[in-house]
């Protein structure tokens, strides 16, 4: 009894300070709605230090701590990255090596057939390459064209040149995109000089390189010739084409007229080129097979030239009515007639050639000296080929 009243004693005189002290400020209220959850989160730890302590003298073995976890998982990391790095494109399964070359830009595939032997066995195959030659190609290269790069091919004189230019041509489609350190050129490892790598002459890819660097001059048809000359307007002449990859243009050179030299024109943009659409040589007269299905309101192409010697261009045109009609549907009967005239609306009505008449039954070619020659027609069948016609169409009246 004595030993509580002194223990009691002692706690009034040490409390009586602190009782004596200033009122707490606003935000002790606060703490005191805080304190249950701090002493909660502080008696879990000293609960959890406390049943760690006792399991390690229990087993005498550590408990790993979440650092000690995360140092391992990055260790595996580390060595799953240092294992991946050893293994190679060519260690994936073929169909998805497939997928990945199937995908790449004609200049990542140049260089990734020169990496190896391997690579380059599948990079420079026609079915990959095809893809690309379709893509940017296909509106301009035609038959005659085809035919043209396998004499080029077979001929005797470019032997040497495909054998030793073709590095050349890949280096120089690849300095179009990346820079010139980039590059590297393979050798055999036997140090013989010669280069390991081999691309067949006859490839797609050698081909396209062709194209692409401007090396291969090929066949094919410009609109408006000599930069929309106004004796040429709506018209597609047969030219020599080579194409230039730092404008993304084409340079042409146009077969002689008569004793007029060969025409150059430069910075053809990609509109004003196609492939040629039927296969008539230009000096040739084609066979028209479509004259007994025409009627007013159709739209054709017909060969026109200035003279015997000129070489053949193809002239916009629309089919009209004879002059007995006057354009009534209902009695409209110029498609039975034997005669076609044939309207050029970019003309004057009444320049001499805004209008001209050619036998339905027997056409041949029609014309004199005068006037020019017409030849032969092919009626258009699709609409991209007019909307193309009319956006070459002049901004004004031709006489």
């Amino acid at each position: 009894m004595l030993l509580y009243f002194i223990t009691c004693i002692s706690f009034f005189l040490f409390l009586k300070p602190i009782v004596s002290l200033k009122p707490l400020p606003s935000w002790a209220g606060e703490v005191r709605l805080i304190s249950p959850f701090f002493y909660k989160d502080l008696l879990v730890k000293f609960i959890s230090k406390l049943f760690r302590n006792q399991f390690w003298i229990s087993f005498s073995c550590p408990i790993p701590t979440p650092m000690s976890l995360v140092k391992k998982t990055l260790t595996s990391k580390v060595e799953s990255v240092e294992d991946s790095q050893n293994m190679s494109v060519l260690d994936l399964p073929d169909l998805v090596l497939e997928c990945i070359l199937e995908k790449l830009p004609p200049a990542p595939l140049c260089q990734m057939a020169s990496v190896c032997r391997s690579l380059r066995e599948r990079c420079v195959s026609d079915h990959l390459w095809e893809r690309h030659m379709k893509q940017k190609w296909g509106r301009v290269i035609g038959e005659a064209a085809y035919r043209e790069w396998k004499w080029h091919v077979a001929s005797k004189g470019n032997a040497e040149t495909l054998r030793y230019g073709r590095q050349r041509s890949l280096m120089r489609l690849v300095s179009l995109h990346w820079p010139f350190s980039w590059m590297r050129t393979k050798v055999d490892t036997n140090n013989t000089g010669k280069e390991s790598t081999y691309l067949p002459p006859d490839s797609l890819m050698r081909w396209y390189l062709a194209l692409e660097t401007g090396d291969f001059w090929f066949p094919a048809q410009v609109y408006n010739r000599e930069n929309g000359h106004v004796g040429f307007m709506l018209s597609c002449y047969d030219a020599e084409l080579s194409y230039d990859p730092q404008t993304d243009t084409f340079q042409a050179r146009y077969p002689p007229h008569g004793r007029r030299a060969v025409a150059v024109e430069h910075g053809i943009p990609w509109e004003r080129l196609r492939a040629p659409p039927i296969d008539t040589p230009p000096h040739d007269l084609h066979v028209s097979d479509c004259l007994h299905d025409l009627h007013p309101g159709d739209h054709v192409e017909i060969q026109w030239r200035r003279n015997k010697e000129f070489p053949y261009g193809w002239w916009y045109g629309i089919v009209g009515h004879l002059e007995l009609c006057n354009g009534n549907e209902s009695y409209c009967r110029c498609h039975s007639s034997d005669m076609v005239v044939l309207e050029f609306n970019q003309y004057t009505s009444d320049s001499r050639w805004r209008k001209t008449t050619i036998s339905r039954k027997d056409h041949r070619e029609e014309g004199n000296e005068a006037d020019g020659f017409y030849g032969g027609i092919r009626k258009l069948k699709t609409e991209a080929e007019i909307s193309l016609w009319k956006s070459l169409w002049p901004s004004e009246t031709l006489d």
